[in-house]
């Protein structure tokens, strides 16, 4: 079982993906945004690259726990990936803090703010599928 997770965002998507034996994440990736055709595409190759069975999709709830307009966006993407990939299974993973969370490690790593921003997606999508991992075992 190999996992991949996503952060997706508005400019770009933070990727990560699973050990083979699905206990630690690594960041893969952070695809720029193009449109969701390319961004799809883009994807499908990092499916096929890493032979991934599971798509784990961080929904950005709000404080609160509900669900607001952004987890609606999410949630379509995630619909456009399923019509393209019907065989891969999809899971929403609660991700409220995971940028924050990560932001906060890399200042503590003492990271530039331009370094920081480069791996910020990529490191949350490694929290999100971390968190989804410890979940399992």
């Amino acid at each position: 079982m190999r996992c991949l997770s996503l952060d997706v965002g508005d400019k770009t998507i933070g990727v990560a993906v699973s050990d083979p034996l699905g206990w630690t994440a690594q960041g893969v990736k952070t695809i720029q945004r193009i449109s969701n055709k390319a961004d799809i595409r883009e994807l499908g190759n990092l499916i096929s690259e890493y032979d991934a069975t599971t798509l784990v999709i961080g929904l950005p709830k709000n404080m609160n726990g509900t669900e607001g307009e952004r987890c609606e966006l999410v949630r379509n993407f995630a619909a456009k990936i399923g019509e393209a990939y019907p065989k891969i299974k999809q899971v929403f993973w609660d991700e409220r803090l995971s940028t924050v969370a990560m932001e906060k490690s890399l200042l503590e790593a003492d990271l530039s703010r331009r370094k920081r921003k480069k791996v910020i997606d990529k490191m949350a999508a490694v929290y999100i599928l971390q968190g989804y991992l410890d979940s399992l075992a």
